[in-house]
C-alpha cells in the first residue's frame, strides 16, 4: 500500500493505493464546490457543523456543532456538489451579560442534502435564561431565583442523535453561583454550581472518529462561566473553557466545531468567547 497525504485545492488530501484501487480522504475546512469522481457511487462523510459562542458574566458555555457520520451514501460521479463549512458563533458583547451567537450549519448540498446543525447559543448572565437549542444545546445562565435550561441538543432530530443538551445554570439567592456547560457530541453540559462563589459547569465531551485513519474527536462543548476564580473545562473534542472572576473565555477549536467558553462574573463580568468552525470529510474508493 502507498499512502499519500498533501493540501490539495479542496483541502487537506489522503490517498492510499491498494489492490483494489485507490481510497481517498477529502477534508473541507472551508465551503468550496466539489466534482465527485466519475467512478464513485458512494461516499463515507464526517458533517462537523459550527460551535456556539459562550454568553458573558457567568453566560453559559456554547453548545457544539451538530456531528453526523455515515458511510454507504449514494452519490452520482461526475456531479459537483457544494460542501458548507458552518462557522463558529460569535461572542457578543456587551461584558455586562450578552448572549453568544448560535453555530452555522454545515452541508453537503442537493441531491445529497446532509446537514448538521450548528450549536445552541450560551446565553449570557445573570437571570438572563435558557440556552440555545442546536446541534448540541447551550449551557443556561446563573440566576438568583431560578437558573435557566439547558438548551435541547439534537435540535432538528437526527438518528443516531447528533449532540446532547446543555446544562442549566445555578440558582443562587446571592447572585454569585455558575453556569451551565455546553451540550457536546457524546455527552450533555454538567450543571452551574449553585453554592456561594460557584463553578461553571463542564462542556460536554465530544466523539471521536477514525474516518481520516488516525482518531480525533470533534464537537465538545464549551465550559460555563462562574463567579470565583476557577476555570471550567470544555469538552473533548474543542469545547472552549469557561472562566471565572472577570477573565474572558477560551474559544472553541476551529475545524472541530467546538463551543465556546462562557465569561466570567465578579464584578464588571467578562465576555464568552466564539464557537469553532466545523468541517466536512469525505472518504471514497476509485477503481485506479
Amino acid at each position: 500500500m502507498v499512502l499519500v497525504t498533501g493540501f490539495g485545492k479542496f483541502g487537506i488530501l489522503s490517498q492510499s493505493a491498494a489492490a483494489a484501487g485507490t481510497i481517498t480522504i477529502r477534508t473541507f475546512n472551508s465551503t468550496a464546490d466539489f466534482t465527485i469522481p466519475a467512478d464513485v457511487d458512494e461516499i463515507e462523510y464526517l458533517i462537523v457543523a459550527g460551535g456556539a459562542g459562550g454568553g458573558s458574566n457567568r453566560g453559559g458555555g456554547g453548545g457544539a456543532g451538530g456531528f453526523r457520520i455515515g458511510t454507504g451514501q449514494a452519490v452520482t460521479g461526475g456531479d459537483a456538489y457544494t460542501f458548507t463549512i458552518g462557522a463558529g458563533g460569535a461572542a457578543n458583547g456587551p461584558r455586562g451579560g450578552a448572549s453568544g451567537a448560535a453555530g452555522n450549519n454545515s452541508s453537503i448540498g442537493s441531491p445529497v442534502s446532509l446537514a448538521s446543525a450548528g450549536g445552541g447559543l450560551g446565553k449570557g448572565g445573570p437571570n438572563a435564561g435558557a440556552g440555545g437549542n442546536g446541534g448540541s444545546g447551550g449551557g443556561g445562565a446563573h440566576s438568583s431565583s431560578s437558573g435557566g435550561a439547558g438548551g435541547s441538543g439534537n435540535t432538528p432530530s437526527t438518528s443516531p442523535s447528533q449532540g446532547s443538551d446543555g446544562g442549566p445554570g445555578g440558582t443562587n439567592g446571592g447572585n454569585i453561583g455558575g453556569a451551565g456547560g455546553g451540550g457536546g457530541a457524546a455527552a450533555g453540559g454538567a450543571a452551574g454550581s449553585p453554592g456561594n462563589n460557584g463553578v461553571g459547569g463542564a462542556g460536554g465531551n465530544g466523539t471521536a472518529s477514525t474516518i481520516t485513519g488516525s482518531s480525533v474527536t470533534y464537537a465538545g462543548g464549551g465550559g460555563g462561566g462562574g463567579f470565583t476564580s476557577a476555570d471550567s473545562a470544555g469538552g473533548s473534542g474543542g469545547g472552549g473553557a469557561g472562566t471565572g472572576d472577570d477573565d474572558t473565555a477560551v474559544a472553541g477549536t476551529a475545524n472541530l466545531g467546538g463551543g465556546g467558553g462562557g465569561g466570567g462574573g465578579q464584578s464588571s463580568g467578562a465576555l464568552g468567547n466564539s464557537g469553532g468552525s466545523g468541517v466536512i470529510i469525505i472518504k471514497y474508493r476509485t477503481a485506479t
